[in-house]
């Protein structure tokens, strides 16, 4: 069973692709539980990520579905056979909400990052003072030991980009570049922190400016993952009062790529993006002499 008795990313991910073969093929679930001689029961619960399929019930549900394709089938292996597999955050976990643990985990899969952000600097990219300056000012209060505990797993989150493991591309309303929400400071420190992690080879960032009108206000902050070698949206994280929600819909991975798609053609190109915040910081240095 998934740590915790809760479905994780991977086992859910995995119960997903499984349930969408399965009714490719238009078999149900009793026809499915003959094929691995178990309940029903224990099907449904594979499909929903509660418990997690051993490698020789992928292979024997894939062989009965049709599915052939090499590279889908050992993904799914890698899944069945990683799916409990301890992540670096679970020694935070007793300190994290179980929906950012499920954010982390994508994000630690993922092959490709694509974030919209109209308010924030994103968690990937933000100075240690401006993340500490952020978590001061929430609303709930945060103990100082706290903060540091969460400031320890944004940093580790950050050095899978640091050390090339994913692709990543953020685009940021400018708001988000022109008017600070921290101190002075900090927001100038963060304005060339994002300068110097745009210069990656694996990293895009770009502005959407004010020009494009309303665009910007259409959806709150989202961030789509990709678990392959292309960048087909395979899992969707929105940002909300309560914390973070996971889509894995077809239609909302759809709806959400689409809208990415719009944001990054409407949007500063990179090396555009790079002069803007530039003159930004320039103007919020000569202000501060």
């Amino acid at each position: 069973m998934p740590a915790g008795g809760r479905p994780t990313v991977r086992s859910r991910r995995l119960g997903t692709a499984l349930k969408q073969y399965r009714h490719a093929a238009k078999l149900d679930q009793p026809q499915a539980a003959e094929i691995i001689a178990a309940s029903q029961a224990r099907v449904s619960r594979l499909e929903s990520g509660h418990v997690t399929a051993r490698v020789i019930e992928v292979r024997l549900l894939l062989d009965a579905y049709g599915v052939t394709d090499p590279e889908v089938r050992a993904k799914l292996e890698e899944l069945a056979k990683h799916s409990k597999n301890r992540g670096w955050w679970l020694e935070h976990a007793a300190h994290l909400r179980p929906d950012y643990v499920d954010h982390i985990a994508l994000e630690d899969d993922a092959t490709y990052i694509r974030e919209w952000q109209p308010v924030l600097f994103p968690g990937l990219t933000q100075t240690l003072a401006y993340a500490e300056a952020l978590a001061t000012d929430h609303p709930n209060y945060l103990a100082p030991e706290r903060i540091a505990q969460l400031a320890k797993v944004r940093e580790a989150r950050q050095s899978k980009i640091e050390e090339g493991g994913t692709t990543y591309s953020t685009i940021l309303w400018e708001p988000v570049v022109a008017q600070p929400l921290v101190r002075p400071e900090i927001h100038r420190e963060q304005l060339a922190a994002i300068l110097e992690i745009g210069k990656r080879k694996n990293v895009t960032v770009q502005v959407l400016p004010f020009s494009t009108g309303a665009l910007g206000s259409v959806t709150s902050a989202f961030s789509t993952f990709s678990f392959d070698a292309e960048p087909v949206v395979e899992a969707v994280a929105l940002e909300n009062l309560r914390g973070t929600s996971v889509l894995e819909g077809s239609e909302d991975l759809t709806a959400y790529a689409n809208m990415y798609d719009l944001l990054r053609s409407s949007a500063l190109a990179p090396d555009a993006s790079a002069k803007l915040i530039r003159g930004v910081l320039r103007s919020l240095k000569d202000d501060a002499s």
